[in-house]
């Protein structure tokens, strides 16, 4: 039984709605004016309203056009991918400005950072170059017999951070660099602004950009994820963990909107932002290491040239994803007694102690293995994981911050 028309376009009103809330803060930073006069503006409120209702209409009428609920749902995880790219551009606004609130000295240094970055032309370079890789990924042969999907799925998760992390490196070691090298950083200071709130501001402004760009790839992933059987229609494409939260997620964005049309229309919505929230559980985790290197590549740019910090920074990125793995060889109980393996398992213990333990952050055991990992256990994972990062990059921006002190900026 077809629905009416006006149910319909009411079912699609909420929708639209929706979209326009999530609209608003991006909209208000393009116009420029504060939000409490965009927002008593009897002419943009106008606007906004007729637009709203014009979208419903247009939406309601395309969804009682289409009638077929397969259709239906595939638009719907259209909708819902636009609907996460306006999320992502509402943290990107709404993230630093409060930072700005909580901290104003410190986060006004770090919305200058995170603008200063955004702005870079090697910003969008390496995402683009990021993209591109990600794309291409969805098309070459893996030859895995059945599992090209998981590596296809891992070496996404590896473009993002290594992209990301890149990113960071170099415009922290490039930045911060140059600013205390320049002498800009003592304006900066004099204003005042404390050296603590300098450090720690650029620190989190680099941050932000690194997770924004993470956020973008994530976005592009999704969508490479979801294209990938497609190209391999033999392959086992079967990812539980995004299954199992889109299945947990869609009926509640469908119990919103009334009508056969509009719940179909919500579920495919709901579809997307189940498998992008599964996937930003593993984007968190691959995102930790980015924050670890990034809080030790800003500690050495208050000491180091840009070309020592970078090498340092890539020793300690293969030192630590290296250590664990010449631990494990060398504990193996056919190696006990020889004296050389002996003291090789002394110099990996010491650097595994020392060094981040870069490999916690491999999407790789995750992804690749016989039984399917729960959600739950997943979460618990990731949390304890991330609660490492925030220990260690604590103690990076620790030691930073102690480089900086007496470091001479006249």
């Amino acid at each position: 039984m077809t629905t009416p028309l006006l149910n319909v376009i009411l079912a699609s009103l909420i929708l639209v709605v929706l979209q326009v809330i999530v609209a608003i803060p991006w909209l208000v930073a393009f116009d420029g004016r504060p939000f409490k006069k965009w927002a008593t503006d009897a002419t943009v409120l106008s606007y906004l309203a007729g637009g709203t209702v014009v979208g419903a209409v247009v939406l309601g009428w395309y969804l009682r056009q289409v009638g077929e609920l397969t259709e239906l749902e595939r638009y719907g995880r259209y909708f819902g991918a636009l609907f996460h790219l306006q999320l992502i551009l509402d943290f990107i606004i709404l993230a630093p400005r409060a930072i700005l609130l909580v901290w104003p000295k410190g986060g006004a240094v770090a919305i200058s950072a995170l603008r200063e970055s955004l702005r870079q032309p090697m910003f969008w370079l390496i995402f683009a170059l990021a993209t591109l890789l990600i794309i291409v990924s969805t098309f070459i042969p893996y030859f895995t017999l059945g599992d090209d999907y998981k590596l296809m799925k891992q070496v996404g998760f590896d473009a993002v951070m290594l992209f990301s992390a890149l990113f960071g490196l170099l415009t922290a070691s490039i930045s911060v660099n140059e600013e205390i090298e320049g002498r800009t950083a003592i304006t900066v200071i004099s204003k005042p602004v404390s050296r603590r709130q300098f450090f720690i501001g650029k620190y989190l402004g680099i941050l932000l950009a690194c997770w924004a760009m993470t956020m973008l790839l994530g976005w592009v992933l999704t969508w490479a994820l979801h294209f990938k059987p497609r190209f391999d229609p033999l392959d086992d494409a079967i990812d539980p963990m995004p299954m199992e939260v889109a299945k947990w997620m869609a009926p509640k964005v469908d119990w919103l909107v009334p009508t056969t049309e509009g719940s179909a229309f919500a579920r495919g919505m709901g579809t997307w932002l189940g498998e992008t929230t599964a996937h930003h559980i593993g984007l968190f985790r691959v995102f930790g290491q980015v924050m670890i290197m990034l809080a030790i590549c800003t500690a050495l740019a208050t000491r180091v040239q840009f070309i020592v910090n970078l090498v340092i920074c890539l020793g300690i990125f293969l030192v630590g994803n290296l250590s664990p793995i010449m631990v494990h060889v060398t504990q193996k109980p056919e190696n006990e007694g020889n004296p050389a393996l002996q003291l090789v398992s002394f110099i990996a213990q010491l650097f595994n102690a020392v060094f981040p333990a870069l490999d916690s952050f491999d999407m790789g055991p995750a992804i690749i293995r016989d039984t399917p990992l729960a959600t739950s256990s997943f979460i618990g994972f990731v949390t304890m994981v991330m609660t490492y990062t925030v220990l260690y990059t604590a103690v990076a921006i620790l030691s930073g911050l102690l480089l900086f002190e007496d470091r001479d900026l006249a």
